[in-house]
């Protein structure tokens, strides 16, 4: 190629690179090979490696629960025989000693702990061990059976109350640890994840808001404390379903919370009750009644002289508000009602179906009782 060609070629190859540079410089997004910015990046959350400080933080307010009760024997048939009755005569045959073991949670300085009902019910001892070795006998303040919790106190110095976290900003996926004493082997800690929030029709207990876990809890475990990943108590571990390894339970701390202020100052759970009996209502039920939807619950029983007879509710009613509020599932309808001080008057809103209309809207108040533990543990 001649010089005058090269020429030719040259100059506007330039002209058309500085021309390029200065549009790249000028609009430096433009450029197809820009590397990223670290300092604009977002940095990624990373797994946590250890919850050791978690841990550290709540292991000191978790204890270790031993009970026992003395159990009375059936008396043998042949203890009151002439030939036999010398074999039959010592007291101690007549008795047997039951244990028991669990855990529980300090919740305050003053020494008050909760724990399951079902860990401490009937007995007549009752030993604590504390993380750093201590022991104490506890005494038994009160329970409430209905959420299968309980509180005890014991007298010692220098306890480490633990921190309450937050349950209803927990959410499903939330990494959890379960602190307890799985078959009497020690302070043990597993690891898992909220598996669901608000589990109840399980039979579990009359009052059931569970967080379920795939946190690993055992025989042992129950009362101890499922907690966050900073180390603050979300719920008192309580129960497994069926013997299986990864569905476990615990009661809210809020609710256990609520419970625990109650057995302090009546020596009791204290709900609101207001005389009824109800129950789920099915597409079918619908139908049958011409109502429009699901949304409410179905009264099937108002024994007579309880609040809502009293107040004009009658068996066949669907109850669908309470002070404005819409009424869930039966269940939730019952843990609804219990949040409510007995003495207060609530508006209660039903639908009254009628043969050949619609459903009649009716409205009624209801002076709140106080629920009394008895044989019907269903009604609201």
């Amino acid at each position: 190629m001649t010089a005058r060609a090269l020429q030719f070629v040259f100059w506007p190859a330039l002209a058309g690179l500085c021309i390029a540079l200065v549009i790249f410089i000028a609009f430096p997004g433009l450029m197809p090979w820009q590397l990223p910015n670290p300092a604009s990046q977002k940095a990624e959350p990373t797994q946590a490696t250890s919850y050791a400080d978690a841990v550290d933080r709540a292991a000191s307010s978790v204890v270790n629960i031993y009970s026992r009760k003395v159990i009375a024997t059936r008396r043998h048939p042949l203890a009151d025989h002439p030939l036999f009755e010398q074999l039959y005569r010592n007291p101690k045959q007549q008795k047997r000693v039951q244990s028991a073991l669990g855990s529980g949670v300090i919740v305050s300085a003053e020494g008050y702990l909760l724990t399951n009902n079902h860990v401490i019910d009937g007995a007549d001892e009752i030993l604590v061990l504390l993380h750093d070795g201590r022991r104490a006998g506890a005494t038994f303040i009160g329970n409430d059976p209905e959420s299968d919790l309980a509180v005890l106190k014991i007298e010692l110095d220098n306890l480490t109350p633990i921190s309450i976290g937050d349950p209803t900003k927990t959410r499903v996926g939330d990494v959890v640890l379960a602190i307890g004493n799985p078959f009497g082997v020690g302070q043990t800690v597993t690891q898992g994840i909220v598996s669901a929030l608000s589990r109840y029709g399980l039979g579990l207990s009359t009052y059931e808001n569970y967080i379920q876990t795939d946190a690993a809890i055992n025989p042992g475990n129950s009362g101890g404390a499922l907690i966050d990943t900073q180390g603050n108590l979300l719920g008192i571990n309580a129960a497994i379903i069926f013997d299986t390894v990864g569905i476990g339970f615990a009661v809210p701390a809020d609710d256990a919370f609520d419970s625990l202020k109650d057995i302090i100052k009546y020596g009791r759970a204290v709900r609101g009750w207001l005389g009824l009996t109800v129950e789920r209502l099915t597409p079918a039920l619908v139908h049958e009644l011409k109502l429009g939807s699901t949304a409410g619950v179905l009264v099937t029983e108002t024994p007579i002289n309880d609040p809502a007879y009293v107040a004009g509710i009658r068996p066949g009613d669907v109850l669908t508000h309470i002070d404005g509020q819409p009424i869930g599932t039966e269940r939730q309808g019952l843990n609804e009602v219990a949040d409510i001080d007995p003495g207060t008057k609530v508006t209660v809103q039903v639908l009254r179906p009628r043969q050949d209309n619609e459903p009649e809207q009716l409205v009624f108040e209801v002076m709140v009782a106080e629920r009394t533990l008895g044989p019907d543990v269903s009604r609201t």
